[in-house]
């Protein structure tokens, strides 16, 4: 399996990308780029992309923090492709690499909802988006949750009267409930992806998400 080491330009962008996260944000942590890197470099083939710039885009899709609970949080993917363009170049991208991968890393944001022009998004989106659900993306949810309570608002793992979402008159607040995510995001993530390989890897980590959340039903009556 090919890893940041193969490429030389990607390693020597690591150290810059490290540079700017933002300490104790677990959810978006370098262990998170570099999972969303393994599974660009898996893919790329297969979509068209060149594994170069598909590892790249990887490393850069989240150069710009906003929180989950901030009034900008649609932002972070254009916020990270307008910065993405200055490390590419120091790390010895090409202007028009650098062109592609910055388009790829602004249409990536969920909240944003904008189709990807090209492989590289496409890449891009079905590896960050494999992240988010699964054994990992729920620990991602829960470390979302936690960075997000606020002592002056209730909130917790679940809604207290409705963990499930079973009562259609409460809406969703994943903002305060971190169950709620599952249904305003994680589940609708595997019909959207791409490519065959994130396709199928999508399916299990989605049924994986369907048993966890049956348990926590059986849990929580």
């Amino acid at each position: 399996m090919r890893q940041l080491a193969d490429f030389p330009r990607q390693a020597a962008l690591w150290p810059l990308v490290v540079e700017r996260l933002v300490p104790g944000e677990l959810a978006h942590d370098r262990q998170h780029l570099l999972r969303v890197h393994r599974w660009a470099l898996r893919l790329a083939a297969e979509a068209g992309a060149d594994p170069d710039c598909a590892g790249a885009t990887a490393l850069v899709h989240d150069l710009v923090f906003v929180a989950k609970d901030s009034p900008e949080r649609a932002t972070g993917g254009e916020r990270s492709a307008a910065a993405a363009p200055a490390l590419l170049a120091a790390a010895g991208y090409r202007a028009d690499e650098i062109a592609a991968i910055a388009e790829a890393v602004r249409t990536s944001s969920w909240s944003r909802g904008l189709a990807p022009t090209a492989a590289l998004g496409r890449v891009l989106q079905d590896a960050d988006r494999l992240d988010a659900i699964g054994v990992v993306g729920l620990m991602r949810n829960l470390a979302c949750a936690q960075y997000m309570a606020r002592p002056d608002c209730e909130s917790g793992f679940y809604h207290p009267d409705d963990p499930l979402h079973d009562d259609g008159a409460r809406a969703l607040d994943d903002r305060r409930w971190a169950t709620d995510h599952c249904f305003a995001k994680l589940l609708r993530l595997a019909a959207g992806m791409h490519t065959t390989g994130a396709r199928a890897e999508a399916a299990r980590r989605h049924a994986f998400l369907l048993a966890w959340l049956d348990e926590l039903r059986r849990e929580s009556a």
